[in-house]
């Protein structure tokens, strides 16, 4: 390839996450040429969304990727536990929610892209490029016309689309190149993410743990060989909590989770300790002529529930099924970009208020002020009506309007 090449495509889809690889896919099976631009090489990132909800295996199944998807070694998270002092709050219980899928897969996320590539690559219209990063956009006259790029080798080129679609994350490019703004929400907490060997059969029952006290908050997840762990501090501390040492973090940690000495030494050095720099907001319009936003790109959300991957993935098959007809016969406008929107806000707006209204628990947390004689009015009642367990479960596992495959997609 020369520098400065020019290259043209139907529907140009920067970012190969959860929501461009899925948009990928489907407007590929509908005959759209489509072409994924991913800056990595591969997609080995740790600590990302690992959580594939139940609205999410239901589209694999109707993708005929289901059969591909069980081969996959995973655990199942069945039911979501607070223990908060000394009381123990079942959160969610997806075993009675509707539908074939009354779990939440614990899958790497990488398992999970590379099962939606390998399905996009037996499409003649999908392209996928790695190690490809964008570097700006093309326009013609106030309209996006594709981007420009460098590739692995140093070299330059550009790509014309009819359609750009920004799925780059929530620190986009794409949207900052087009003047898109986000309204960012204040939030309490960043969070420190950490792999904990051990001790061996304290989750294996399908559960998620979060625990509560002294000042303190973790969420544990089996990930069968070890614990993923998510402690929260509170918003920009991390610098000053990393000064007092890591043999500190560790005797923290382990009251709190009750883990001996033995398993918190494992934690070598704060280079094991992955800072996430917590932040959510979201764009009042996702789209420009000729460019869409979806998934983080559009809408930033909290870690809470885990619920960004897969608002991302109903995100992208929500745009296929309103953007294929158009992109095939060469017509797509914006205000077709604006049914896009309009069919995901609602969803994406209903998790966000109720990640806001958990952020108000974490803060209370992290404060100290929680305690089992202080529980907020949601969590008496989960715990005194056990029938809400099943519809926290299903707005987290399923949520508002859950989207369906197209049928030029389904498998």
């Amino acid at each position: 390839m020369r520098g400065g090449s020019m290259e043209r495509t139907t529907c140009c889809i920067v970012g190969g996450g959860p929501a461009g690889m899925m948009l990928g896919l489907l407007l590929a099976r509908a005959g759209v040429e489509v072409t994924v631009l991913e800056k990595h090489g591969d997609f080995l990132r740790d600590f990302r969304g690992d959580t594939v909800h139940p609205s999410t295996l239901q589209l694999l199944d109707e993708l005929g990727l289901g059969e591909r998807f069980a081969e996959l070694p995973f655990p199942k998270m069945e039911e979501m536990r607070m223990m908060i002092g000394g009381a123990t709050v079942v959160a969610a219980d997806l075993r009675r929610i509707p539908g074939r899928h009354k779990y939440i897969a614990m899958v790497p996320q990488w398992d999970f892209l590379d099962l939606l590539a390998s399905a996009a690559a037996e499409e003649p219209s999908f392209t996928l490029r790695m190690r490809t990063s964008v570097t700006g956009l093309r326009r013609e006259g106030g309209r996006v016309t594709g981007v420009h790029y460098v590739d692995e080798h140093g070299e330059t080129g550009e790509i014309a689309a009819d359609l750009t679609v920004a799925c780059d994350g929530r620190h986009s490019l794409v949207r900052r190149e087009a003047g898109l703004r986000p309204e960012e929400f204040q939030v309490p907490m960043d969070v420190w993410q950490v792999r904990v060997d051990g001790p061996r059969g304290g989750l294996k029952d399908g559960r998620v743990l979060a625990r509560f006290g002294d000042g303190q908050a973790a969420v544990t997840m089996d990930r069968g060989e070890y614990y993923q762990t998510s402690y929260l501090i509170r918003k920009g501390s991390d610098q000053e909590l990393r000064s007092q040492g890591i043999q500190r973090f560790r005797d923290r940690l382990g009251a709190l989770c009750g883990w001996d000495r033995e398993v918190t030494d494992a934690i070598a050095s704060w280079d094991d300790v992955k800072l996430l720099e917590v932040s959510m907001g979201r764009l009042r319009r996702w789209y420009r002529n000729g460019l869409l936003c979806i998934g983080d790109a559009a809408h930033t959300m909290s870690p809470v529930g885990g619920a960004g991957v897969n608002i991302a993935v109903q995100d992208a098959v929500a745009a296929a099924g309103i953007l294929a007809g158009p992109l095939l016969d060469g017509s797509v406008c914006v205000h077709d970009l604006e049914r896009v929107q309009k069919r995901r806000w609602l969803p994406m707006a209903m998790v966000q208020k109720s990640q806001l209204t958990e952020h108000k628990m974490l803060e209370m947390a992290l404060d100290g002020t929680l305690t089992e004689d202080t529980l907020p009015i949601p969590l008496k009642l989960l715990q005194k009506v056990p029938p809400l367990r099943t519809v926290t479960a299903y707005l987290g596992g399923v949520g508002i309007r859950p989207e369906r495959v197209p049928a030029f997609a389904r498998g």
